[in-house]
């Protein structure tokens, strides 16, 4: 049997190797071509899988070890037969760990205190429930808007979007649709800006085409925003560059890119072609997770308010001002070489482990900075 998989999918060679002999490729690769005679089709989200890449290829199974599926036809498959899979979850914890860094970073700018502050999540999902547990964690106030969820509960915990706009950080975590009563595209529109409260900071590191480009440049404009942070962006990966210097916080998409969420998205698509072989699985995450690369932290060491200590403690684990540099200097390239370039901060990126894996030792382990780096997802040396 045939498994044609990304290479940016880690260790799919010795995870999936006894299931069948593995063809791994550029993700640029994949193609009609290639998957013409593959029994199963492991991919991420810059593979698009339709009629145009299967169409008389001899593909039964198809699974992206991402969290998205917008780039998937779904109808196509099962019109065909063909068995899918996603691995839902598998990076929520590295985007709450990436809007955390943001927050924390845009305060410092700004000079805003996030234990006064309110937060607006939109959409609950896998990573918005983290992102709203870590901001809690931080002291923050957390209005969660959900309206899919709100009607399937009843949970009052489910606030209207009129409670978002008063907030002052708007998140945006919602999956891409275009259809139904509960479409996303554009959900951030002209109308949507214009309700926000003035000086609000608007995020998103859920997907591009869920705010307008547009509508955001007008606010923009306007001064009705005191700060942006976009790790996603409308036609990526030529996405608009002008933007890109005007934001805050600017990243080529790789929110979801901790090595702990790409071994557990290698996890998710494994155990489900596993079941669809009726094989029982060989390998864990375990197998393929690394030791920390830091499995200390000292923060006795660090000055300021807990806040500054928990930017401190966070820069020592995760640096997204090194990743806003890293997109920015594809601003001093040619426009034609840029969009290759965003594809290649994603594929190239760096190893970055997430929070659980660093014990932080602290004066007091039960200060209310002991509470907050637990909060946000550290463990506290005894």
């Amino acid at each position: 049997m045939k498994i044609v998989a990304d290479k940016n999918i880690p260790f799919v060679q010795a995870c999936f190797s006894h299931l069948g002999d593995v063809e791994i490729l550029e993700a640029a690769d994949i193609n009609a071509s290639a998957a013409a005679d593959a029994a199963i089709l492991l991919g991420r989200s810059y593979t698009r899988v339709n009629e145009t890449l299967l169409g008389g290829s001899k593909v039964e199974f198809v699974a992206t070890a991402t969290i998205g599926v917008d780039h998937i036809d779904q109808v196509y498959l099962a019109e065909r037969g063909i068995g899918f899979a996603s691995a839902p979850g598998c990076n929520a914890n590295s985007v709450a760990e990436y809007v955390v860094a943001s927050l924390l970073t845009v305060a410092q700018r700004h000079e805003i205190d996030l234990g006064g502050a309110s937060i607006g999540v939109i959409g609950v999902g896998n990573v918005g429930s983290r992102v709203a547990v870590k901001c809690h964690g931080m002291g923050m106030k957390v209005v969660l808007h959900d309206p899919p969820q709100a009607r399937e509960s009843g949970d009052p915990r489910f606030e209207p979007m009129e409670a978002v706009f008063g907030c002052d950080f708007v998140t945006l975590h919602t999956p891409l649709t275009r259809e139904g009563r509960d479409a996303t595209y554009h959900l951030a529109d002209e109308a949507f800006f214009r309700s926000l409260k003035p000086g609000a900071v608007f995020m998103n590191s859920g997907r591009g085409p869920v705010h307008d480009t547009g509508a955001l440049w007008h606010a923009l404009e306007a001064g009705a925003l005191k700060s942006i942070c976009l790790d996603v962006w409308e036609g990526e990966p030529a996405i608009d560059w002008a933007l890109l210097e005007r934001v805050d916080i600017g990243t080529s998409h790789i929110a979801g890119y901790s090595y702990d969420g790409k071994v557990g998205g290698l996890m998710g698509v494994y155990h489900a072609v596993c079941d669809h072989l009726g094989v029982e699985p060989q390998h864990g995450a375990e197998d393929f997770l690394p030791k920390p690369d830091l499995p200390s932290v000292d923060a006795r060491p660090f000055a300021g308010t807990d806040q500054e200590v928990l930017l401190q403690t966070v820069q020592q684990v995760y640096s997204i001002e090194r990743d806003d540099q890293d997109f920015r200097r594809v601003l001093a390239r040619p426009a034609a070489d840029r969009p290759p370039l965003f594809d290649g901060l994603r594929t190239n990126y760096r190893r970055r482990r997430e929070f659980q894996n660093t014990e932080v030792v602290v004066a007091d382990r039960h200060s209310s900075l002991a509470g907050k780096l637990s909060g946000i997802g550290f463990r506290i040396a005894p």
